[in-house]
């Protein structure tokens, strides 16, 4: 057999083997493609006495209800560092996961590395950790990871995305002045006043970058198969990630996976001249973009719709609406959005606006959003 004959099927043999490989890709990925939900309320909610129905008013496991009627194959659970009264520590995330892990579902750590609530408005530091250097607080964030993720492995529980952060838009680790209720305080103008800053972007882009890097670490040190994502408000903004994410990889951080928020009420308020639909698309084509630029997949960790029981119509647009989100996700981004997670669809109407359940802990029409047949 001559040299150039070998040499010819060696060359027929790796493009085959590269379209198989990128053919078996695109299949686990379409297979992949995940619907979950954040339920961080749920354990309060069962303590509570709620207790969740069908669409036939049948009495159901809430998680069971997500997973059986509405294809979910996913749970997400945030995770303070010291809370009040326990609400999203560690042994509530470990109660919950068992009930993920039994029920066959994959499960999403969410860390806010705080003792409450860490969004684009605030990232309160743990009160452990003020007064703490930049070094320390960089430990703090890495033992408080190892610890978490280190329960849940001792009971055999192993996530398979890990989000270091919640909303880090404008950084990790900085406080601001709050209420007694823990709520940011804002002045006539509509600004927060920061009291303590360690990670903040504008302020100190290295250290953010430094929190990001500890805690991606931390994650591979326990579980070095999961997906470490950075998660990011308004999806719809591409500017926002190119701002963020740069900043990360110019400083060392690392990250798996981009993780969007995607609420188009939230935008459309106050700004009269956004449409939902837009919006919806503008999210769509930076998923495209930011896979691309940064060469990872992409998920929608939060979105969520309207519930008013007063108006029916209101919830068939949030169907319509969450419909082509998953729709488009799956199909419009190029295989690399891998999943849509709606944020505590199981809210009751009354307390927060974009649940998805009515007042007899029933699912709306907004959850057949859900339900796909082809």
């Amino acid at each position: 057999m001559n040299l150039f004959y070998i040499s010819t099927m060696r060359t027929n043999h790796l493009f085959f083997s590269l379209i198989f490989a990128c053919w078996a890709m695109n299949a686990q990925g379409q297979e992949s493609f995940v619907k979950g939900a954040d339920v961080g309320f749920l354990p309060d909610q069962e303590r509570s006495g709620v207790v969740f129905h069908d669409r036939n008013g049948r009495e159901r496991d809430c998680l069971e209800l997500l997973k059986t009627d509405y294809q979910m194959s996913a749970i997400r659970m945030r995770v303070w560092v010291n809370p009040r009264g326990g609400t999203n520590d560690k042994n509530e995330l470990l109660a919950m996961a068992k009930r993920v892990k039994a029920l066959g579902m994959d499960l999403m750590v969410d860390f806010h590395y705080s003792d409450s609530w860490a969004d684009p408005g605030k990232q309160p530091i743990p009160k452990a950790w003020l007064g703490h250097t930049y070094e320390q607080m960089k430990e703090d964030l890495r033992n408080h990871t190892i610890e978490v993720l280190t329960l849940l492995k001792e009971n055999g529980i192993e996530p398979r995305w890990v989000q270091v952060g919640n909303e880090t838009t404008n950084g990790m680790l900085w406080s601001v002045k709050t209420d007694e209720r823990g709520w940011e305080v804002k002045d006539e103008k509509g600004q927060t006043t920061i009291t303590h800053s360690m990670g903040h972007i504008k302020t100190e882009p290295k250290q953010y970058a430094g929190f990001i890097r500890a805690g991606y670490d931390a994650v591979k040190e326990v579980f070095p198969k999961a997906l470490v994502i950075v998660h990011l408000d308004r999806g719809h903004r591409r500017s926002i990630y190119d701002h963020n994410l740069d900043i990360v990889l110019k400083y060392g951080g690392r990250f798996d996976m981009i993780g969007m928020s995607l609420y188009p009420y939230w935008a459309m308020e106050g700004h009269p001249e956004l449409r939902a639909d837009d919006i919806i698309t503008d999210c769509i084509a930076n998923i495209r973009y930011v896979s691309e630029k940064y060469g990872c997949d992409v998920m929608i960790t939060e979105t969520g719709f309207e519930v008013d029981e007063r108006h029916p119509e209101v919830m068939e647009e949030g169907r319509r609406q969450l419909a082509r989100v998953i729709h488009e996700a799956r199909t419009m981004t190029n295989g690399h959005c891998r999943g849509v997670f709606y944020w505590e669809p199981q809210c009751l109407p009354g307390g927060y606006k974009l649940g998805a359940f009515d007042h007899n802990a029933a699912p709306t029409a907004i959850m057949e959003g859900f339900i796909e047949t082809k």
